[in-house]
């Protein structure tokens, strides 16, 4: 009876059967669980969240070293363009140095004057004393031989960039050569560095030979042409009545030069050139009378033949010039060798 209310043998009690004791356990492995849940639900989050944290402060470092970066490469843009402002040029690789011209002997570089001594005390003695040289031989050649005083020019500026002297130089040989291009930029360069305008009627020149003539009129009107002396204003009269005729204002041209002519003295240095422009300005716009009389003048005074105005006068005058040798017979001593020969004969 016993083992029958036990039941069968062999079968026990299941693990359900003790509910209590089992969903005792099994809370307690669900709570262990959980517990075990939070506590690393915590962690997992708070290094999470230490990772993106981390993250935001390397994104904020980066993006303020762009910003940084982008900053010091605006303000590096920033000074270059300055220096392009100012007429600096941007760093280029170096050429191999070109071989200096050579010095003609007896030039010393004493030759030049006190104007340019002066420019030249801010390079050391022995540089002052080659630049100077240089200057000179451009001053001998620049009628004679354009090209070699070309050479002589550049050697000048490439060893004193900063004096003015040879920047001008180096734009009378350009202006000479008709490159008015480069002669135009030298020039610019000059007035920056000296301060003075005394070549702004070789500027009005070159904007006329680089076709600009309204750009160059609108320069001889402009104030800095008050500071120039009497002779550089009559080389901006002179070029200015050149640009009227171009753009076809003939009795303008000539009117530009009505007031300075009749007022400067014969013995000038500039009198040649001005007369000489007058007439040719005159003669343009149809009055031959008057012409005839200011190409008179300029060659009275162009005592260094300067000018061709003798030969302009004499074409208004209908008179041609003949060689004196023409139609001389080219056989004269022949015959005079001849007449030696038959003597000799006459003698036997």
């Amino acid at each position: 009876m016993a083992a029958d209310e036990r039941g069968p043998r062999g079968q026990g009690h299941r693990r359900d059967d003790h509910p209590d004791r089992d969903g005792k356990d099994q809370r307690a492995g669900r709570g262990g669980r959980d517990r075990e849940d939070a506590r690393g639900g915590d962690h997992r989050r708070g290094a999470a969240q230490a990772r993106k944290g981390g993250q935001g402060r390397r994104d904020r470092d980066d993006r303020r070293g762009r910003e940084a970066g982008d900053d010091d490469h605006r303000r590096a843009a920033a000074v270059e363009r300055e220096r392009v402002s100012r007429g600096a040029t941007r760093l280029s690789p170096k050429s191999p140095r070109k071989p200096e011209p050579a010095i003609r002997e007896g030039v010393t570089g004493r030759e030049v004057d006190r104007g340019v001594k002066n420019q030249l005390r801010t390079l050391s003695k022995e540089n002052a004393e080659g630049v100077a040289q240089h200057l000179v031989m451009v001053a001998e050649l620049l009628d004679t031989d354009p090209e070699a005083a070309l050479a002589h020019a550049e050697t000048a500026v490439r060893r004193a960039g900063r004096v003015p002297a040879a920047r001008e130089a180096l734009g009378l040989v350009a202006y000479r050569l008709g490159d008015w291009a480069r002669a135009l930029s030298e020039f610019r360069t000059v007035r920056r560095l000296s301060g003075s305008s005394h070549l702004l009627p070789l500027m009005v020149d070159c904007e006329r030979g680089l076709g600009r003539p309204h750009k160059a009129l609108e320069i001889a009107q402009s104030e800095e042409t008050q500071g120039l002396s009497f002779d550089e204003r009559v080389e901006l009269a002179i070029v200015v009545s050149g640009i009227r005729r171009d753009i076809g204002q003939l009795d303008a041209a000539a009117a530009n030069l009505s007031d300075l002519a009749p007022r400067i003295s014969p013995h000038r240095g500039s009198a040649p050139r001005l007369y000489y422009a007058y007439a040719d300005a005159l003669l343009a716009s149809g009055d031959k009378h008057a012409a005839r009389e200011w190409f008179a003048r300029a060659a009275d005074a162009d005592h260094e033949l300067t000018t061709d105005a003798a030969e302009r006068l004499d074409d208004l005058d209908g008179i041609s010039v003949l060689d004196l040798l023409e139609g001389e017979p080219e056989d004269a001593d022949e015959d005079i060798d001849g007449d030696d020969d038959s003597g000799d004969s006459t003698d036997e």
